[in-house]
């Protein structure tokens, strides 16, 4: 998260040289949007300003601007080089008709286009680093799976059906399982902002992956459940900042053309931690209590504390990554940025053209103020607070979809169908396996089908799989096809939930808010996952006993069923919109959006299930054409 707007510069190198530019940009998309019928936002517009700070300006003031910055900031050996960077950064992909550049400088330039992965080591290096902090927010969630089996009776948490305050003993075991993200929702969400202000980037990292090393090592030295929940609220307190933090760090450093692919890692490598902690559950099951030392549940212990391991790596490796050339312009660190840009690109033209680019933002930003704090501009006005709706239901329906269900008590789960304790364990980890594998063809998925026809399609397969897996509780329990139907379910489950609403909250939600209110808005957000993730972990215990598995898991498919709808009236979609035209999109009000898309249900079903020809389809919003929109929505409204 960024820091607060009175760390960056007070005297704006670009306004002083826009200011006409700007006006006659504003001028004429304001003609071009009563021409057009495009939503007409005027000066009201804040994304219309930070969508590129740049456009409309000429090359020779660019390059007088890019001199001036580059003796203003420090960097006046690199003058001439940031004249050709602030060209450059006007239209990245402009470059061949530039003649100042020379060949080398073109060769960059093409390769950049043509080979898209190919970076400095650096830059990957760093992925890394984000990748196992990913993993570590991932074990951190899954080690408890295997660990529910033993610490639970051990500390007197016996919820086998009849025993002596079976009822009670879920609903603790649930509260200890959700402790870390009752503490992310309360507080470590919001603890993000002063982190990494204080901190930077990596420092948020590094301190809140050691918060997590310490606080597993905690879990696996405590002695009551009371103690065991106290080590977990406080591990929240690390989880929180953290996944707020790495997405961020990683979209600030990487390149434009595979942003969003590298952002989109966290979820896949979360993926892959939920598996790691379903290893070490496996590898720890059979290990014994010593016989010389008083100590009870070493197995379950070594499975707690082993998710320690991921973060040690993360805090070995995160200061050898370059720090958030964002955060250090924020600091007013330029010769600091301008160095970690040039380790995280090829040549110093892409290095000067980046820099220029990102500090044309963060002055754009300074100079925005509505006068009214990050959080009322969420509500007050009508088009964030409609981004406010679709973002919390993505995150709500990630946790009411059912899958931490599965994550964190899929053991128990397999264990009521007929597995013995090994076999059960066994099970989970091809669950972790699946949801991993499945989650790494999100980063193509996700751009190419669409935020909404990801959800749409996979909503109704997750609560078919749910019912499956409930429902299969009814075959006789002495019935091999018992254990096959619920391990088909549950794996059916997770491989519609990874490339669906794994990850679509956390790319919607960064996308859906204005860039003014963003991190605001993320941390509400992240917020919202975080809270309805405890909510789960606390009920699900409690859920099994009083439903039996065919309630539970009937439960969560009715809730995957109003996942669909919600979806289909509040969620607009997203994918490959500028941020003038995502305003738009959110401008829509809610009724109209909401009606528009009832109406294409015959349309769809006539298309492609009875596979009629129904014509050319109603449209919403038009792009570009010259044609009226369907619904206009006044500027900025506010309620």
């Amino acid at each position: 998260m960024s820091e607060p707007k009175s760390n960056y510069p007070v005297k704006p190198t670009i306004a002083g040289y826009k200011e006409k530019e700007l006006q006659n940009k504003i001028k004429g998309t304001t003609e071009h949007s009563e021409h057009a019928g495009k939503l007409n936002l005027g000066q009201d517009n804040i994304n219309a300003k930070l969508e590129n700070p740049l456009a409309g300006i000429s090359h020779e003031r660019l390059g007088e601007m890019g001199r001036a910055f580059a003796n203003e900031k420090g960097l006046s050996e690199h003058a001439d080089l940031f004249a050709k960077g602030a060209v450059l950064a006007q239209d990245p992909l402009n470059f061949e008709t530039l003649d100042f550049l020379d060949e080398e400088e073109l060769r960059v330039l093409r390769r950049e286009v043509t080979h898209k992965w190919d970076h400095p080591k650096q830059l990957y290096f760093l992925v890394v680093c984000c990748s196992m902090a990913a993993a570590v927010q991932g074990m951190d969630e899954s080690v408890t799976n295997g660990a529910n089996l033993f610490w639970a009776p051990q500390f007197g948490l016996d919820t086998t059906a009849g025993a002596a305050n079976a009822s009670q003993n879920e609903w603790l075991l649930g509260l200890v399982n959700g402790a870390p993200y009752l503490a992310c929702c309360v507080v470590g969400c919001w603890l993000t902002a002063p982190l990494n202000g204080a901190l930077g980037r990596r420092g948020a990292i590094f301190v809140t992956a050691l918060l997590s090393a310490l606080t597993c090592i905690w879990s696996a030295c405590t002695n009551s459940w009371g103690h065991l929940f106290a080590a977990r609220f406080v591990l929240g307190l690390g989880i929180g900042p953290k996944s707020a933090t790495v997405p961020v760090y990683a979209a600030e450093t990487a390149p434009p053309m595979i942003r969003g692919a590298l952002v989109m890692q966290w979820q896949v490598w979360t993926a892959f931690g939920i598996m790691l902690g379903t290893v070490s559950s496996l590898a720890f099951y059979k290990v014994p209590d010593p016989t010389n030392a008083a100590i009870t549940g070493l197995n379950w212990r070594l499975m707690l504390g082993s998710a320690c391991l991921p973060a040690f790596f993360v805090m070995a490796q995160v200061y050898f990554c370059p720090e958030s050339a964002r955060w250090l312009i924020g600091k007013g660190r330029y010769n600091k940025a301008f160095e970690a840009f040039c380790r995280l690109r090829h040549s110093k033209i892409q290095a000067a053209r980046d820099l220029f680019m990102v500090n044309a933002l963060l002055e754009e930003e300074a100079n925005i103020s509505t006068g009214r704090s990050a959080i009322v501009e969420m509500f007050a006005v009508a088009r964030n607070r409609r981004a406010v709706y679709a973002s919390g239901i993505v995150m709500f329906m990630q946790q009411f979809c059912g899958i931490n269900v599965i994550a964190y008590y899929s053991s128990t789960v397999f264990r009521q169908a007929g597995f013995d304790e090994i076999s059960a364990l066994g099970a989970t980890l091809g669950f972790g396996a699946l949801n991993w594998l499945f989650a790494a063809p999100a980063v193509w998925t996700i751009d190419t089908f669409g935020r909404r026809t990801l959800l749409l399609t996979t909503f109704p397969i997750m609560a078919f799989f749910l019912l499956l897996t409930g429902f299969a509780f009814w075959i006789p329990e002495t019935s091999k096809a018992r254990i096959a139907v619920v391990c088909l379910g549950i794996y059916g489950h997770c491989m519609a939930y990874s490339p669906g609403e794994g990850p679509v909250p956390f790319t919607y939600s960064a996308e859906a808010f204005p860039l003014y209110i963003r991190e605001t808005g993320m941390s509400y957000a992240t917020a919202v996952c975080w809270g309805f993730n405890f909510i789960v972990a606390l009920t699900f215990p409690r859920l099994l006993g009083a439903f039996k598995p065919q309630g539970a898991f009937g439960w969560y498919a009715a809730w995957c069923i109003a996942g669909w709808f919600l979806v289909l009236l509040f969620l607009p979609e997203t994918k490959a919109l500028s941020l003038e035209e995502l305003d738009q999109v959110f401008s829509v009000p809610t009724h109209h959006h909401a009606t528009y898309q009832l109406r294409q249900v015959p349309y769809w079903f006539g298309k492609y299930i009875l596979r009629k020809n129904m014509g050319p389809q109603e449209q919403l919003y038009h792009w570009e054409n010259g044609s009226e929109a369907h619904v206009e929505a006044p500027k900025r409204e506010l309620v």
